[in-house]
């Protein structure tokens, strides 16, 4: 077969770039662990030895760090002066920890992929399963801080009110499940929007549940919030007049048993909360940049987590609301929309 030496070169420079954001990863991660970042933050241009003294570091690795980081458009370098200068606009991305777009312990995310690739390996050759609670532990805080933030920016100011009359009840007072929790953002940030409401968050991963406990103690909302172990077909406490989903019926091995399982623990006139990665029904319709990130994470984490749970549907994360629809379809609900959406989520409201 004839090589096109332009389409060659072209697809050459896209890998280069691609290999290039993988190193800038590792920067960001330093940037971030380091105070980089948050040293640069509102103060204009500045030098890299004044980079350096704000974040107690050498200046000679601070100088190669900030060129790495101007050669990839994350500072802006000044040679008239050759000063550096992190823009608002990236300092909300990058040295604001509590901003929506926060995206640096996201990285951690890839760096649990790269460590745990032999499992990787192993699965694609056995089709065997791999458990959440079996990766490299940076998998879970690097989860749990990105979509933290994700969740803080817009839960309670769209997705709630975006359902059918629970915003209403909730500041009245019902009773929540957080299935699937992970380490209790999404639990917590309910809980302190809605004083009136009871929230109980589950996970299957003790480590989750100690880290949910903290996270609650921290907010003071401990009084109003209660977490255990326990799996999406195995919670008790019903009946309950929301039952929230985060991001996580994809990655179970049974989600129709899920599902079900929640229709028989609402109260009569009780909702579920789906929240999903977005996709569109087509893998045509998803081959972009968030199609991308979310078929790669599925490919490691959610398929091989589901895998290694009974039945083994392997949604994954880009399941796509037509997929989703059927599964609460099976499991008795009567109603199924989509509420809102974001680039990144789709929030999906079902009731029986």
């Amino acid at each position: 077969m004839q090589i096109d030496e332009q389409k060659l070169n072209a697809f050459f420079e896209q890998a280069v770039g691609d290999l290039a954001s993988g190193y800038t990863g590792i920067m960001v991660t330093l940037g971030d662990k380091l105070g980089l970042y948050r040293a640069m933050a509102g103060a204009g241009p500045l030098t890299s030895t004044e980079i350096a003294a704000r974040a107690d570091c050498a200046e000679r690795y601070v100088r190669e760090w900030l060129n790495s980081q101007a050669a990839g458009g994350y500072l802006t370098y000044h040679p008239s002066s050759g000063a550096y200068e992190l823009p608002a606009e990236h300092g909300a991305v990058l040295a604001d920890r509590d901003s929506p777009a926060f995206i640096p312990p996201a990285w951690q995310v890839p760096a649990s992929m790269w460590f745990d690739e032999a499992l990787a390996l192993d699965a694609f050759r056995s089709g065997e399963g791999i458990p959440w609670g079996d990766h490299d532990e940076r998998l879970f805080c690097g989860v749990a801080a990105f979509f933290r933030n994700a969740y803080r920016g817009s839960l309670v100011q769209e997705w709630l009110p975006a359902l059918d009359g629970v915003e209403a009840r909730l500041r009245q007072g019902i009773t929540v499940a957080d299935v699937g929790c992970g380490h209790g953002h999404s639990t917590v940030l309910m809980a302190e929007a809605y004083p009136e409401s009871r929230f109980r968050g589950f996970d299957v991963h003790p480590g989750s549940i100690d880290a949910a406990w903290e996270a609650a103690d921290e907010a003071g909302v401990a009084d109003r919030v209660d977490f255990a172990i326990a799996d999406a077909q195995g919670y008790d406490g019903a009946p309950y007049d929301l039952i929230c989903f985060f991001d996580c019926l994809h990655d179970m091995g049974d989600p129709v048993g899920a599902a079900s399982h929640a229709a028989r623990a609402l109260a009569d006139d009780g909702t579920v909360m789906l929240i999903e990665p977005f996709a569109n029904d087509r893998v045509e319709d998803n081959l972009g940049p968030v199609g991308r990130l979310y078929y790669s994470a599925s490919t490691t984490l959610c398929c091989a987590h589901s895998l290694s749970e009974d039945v083994g549907l392997a949604l994954g994360a880009q399941a796509g609301e037509s997929r989703l629809a059927e599964v609460f379809a099976t499991a008795g609900f009567s109603h199924f929309r989509r509420a809102a959406e974001t680039p990144f989520n789709l929030i999906l409201e079902a009731r029986r």
